[in-house]
């Protein structure tokens, strides 16, 4: 299937957006920011935006979900832009460019906005307009970004604004920003009609936490279940032991393992080591350290228990996890998923200890 996009110009627009993508984008992101301008415009007497989608890879561009999209390959008809925002997803963390990289580099200097969406980070910090700055990105590559990007703050969060440079998680997070973005310069109550008109409430502040936790509002995860969790991610290369997070917390090595049993249905070695496999799988994709290094960084003391681990709990060996979404396959996939591990560990401790109704 194939999909034209509309360039949505519109004479004596007050904001322009150029939109960058890159093969393998995400087609719902960008259309979703497109949708938060073009409601924008609904609600309006006078249009205030006006958008383009661009591509330094030629005129036909293949989204992630497998779409054909035609769209503007001649850059040197861009004219006068408000914000430049680039969208790139699978394989954007090895896309190297050097065209787009220097046009970003260039528009950077003549003072326009640039926006990273997702992975696009990778390109955006390729082209050095992110080092010394705070930004995010999708948090499953965000501790690939971090390792690869040693001198830029990376914060799991909807999005950043440090000035004329932004950066955006990805997904519905564009809307979010968007409707930031409109705020700023159209109030608040705009805003929220537009979010109204798109059925999207609430509008999610840039400090909003990506994701859940097992498909749990953060909110209504025990404290120190959250706090344990932050420790683990914080320690992912030397892990603390139980007794350690324990007194870190305040609380006996007991009283926490009751608390995870009860609310996760796994102990606190078994969660930790979860988290540190899901953390060696991200670098796997991400950088190019070697499996050793990646063990090493993950908390493992030797390559053959990583090894070990790692194949269990996905069915691969770590070798087979260098590609986000391998050439010799129509689409990626991620097997393997924390709720799926969490259901075979509470099936397996029912099998052992049979129904009980301990509450505690």
């Amino acid at each position: 299937m194939e999909i034209e996009l509309d360039t949505g110009e519109t004479k004596n627009a007050q904001t322009h957006v150029v939109f960058v993508v890159v093969p393998k984008f995400n087609l719902a992101t960008l259309i979703t920011m497109i949708e938060t301008m073009r409601v924008a415009n609904y609600l309006t007497s006078t249009p205030l935006f006006s958008w383009e989608v661009v591509s330094f890879d030629g005129l036909k561009i293949t989204a992630s979900n497998g779409m054909g999209v035609t769209v503007k390959a001649d850059t040197s008809t861009v004219g006068q832009v408000d914000l430049i925002v680039v969208l790139g997803s699978w394989g954007a963390e090895h896309y190297n460019n050097r065209a787009l990289i220097s046009w970003l580099r260039q528009r950077a200097r003549r003072g326009d906005r640039i926006c990273a969406v997702e992975l696009g980070c990778y390109i955006v910090a390729r082209a050095g307009l992110l080092q010394d700055r705070q930004a995010t990105t999708h948090w499953s590559w965000l501790p690939g970004f971090q390792e690869s990007q040693p001198d830029i703050d990376v914060l799991e969060q909807l999005y950043t604004i440090n000035g004329r440079i932004m950066s955006c998680a990805g997904g519905l997070a564009g809307v979010d920003l968007m409707l930031c973005l409109i705020k700023t310069s159209h109030g608040a109550g705009f805003a929220g009609e537009i979010a109204d008109q798109m059925i999207y409430h609430p509008i999610r502040a840039p400090t909003a936490p990506q994701r859940r936790l097992m498909g749990q509002e953060n909110d209504s995860l025990a404290p120190i279940l959250r706090k344990t969790i932050e420790l683990m991610e914080r320690n992912m290369d030397d892990p603390l032991s139980v007794p350690d997070i324990a007194a870190s917390l305040g609380t006996s090595q007991r009283q926490l393992e009751r608390i995870f049993k009860k609310h996760i249905g796994c102990t606190v070695v078994q969660f930790g080591l979860l988290l540190r496999l899901q953390h060696a799988r991200v670098l796997l994709i991400s950088t190019s350290l070697s499996v050793r290094e990646i063990a090493t960084a993950s908390g493992f003391n030797t390559l053959s228990h990583f090894a070990f681990s790692f194949q269990k709990c996905f069915g691969r060996r770590p070798s087979e996890y260098r590609e986000s979404w391998p050439n010799d396959q129509s689409a990626p996939s991620w097997p393997g998923t924390l709720s799926e591990f969490l259901t075979s560990l509470q099936k397996k401790h029912h099998r052992q200890t049979g129904p009980s109704d301990d509450t505690a």
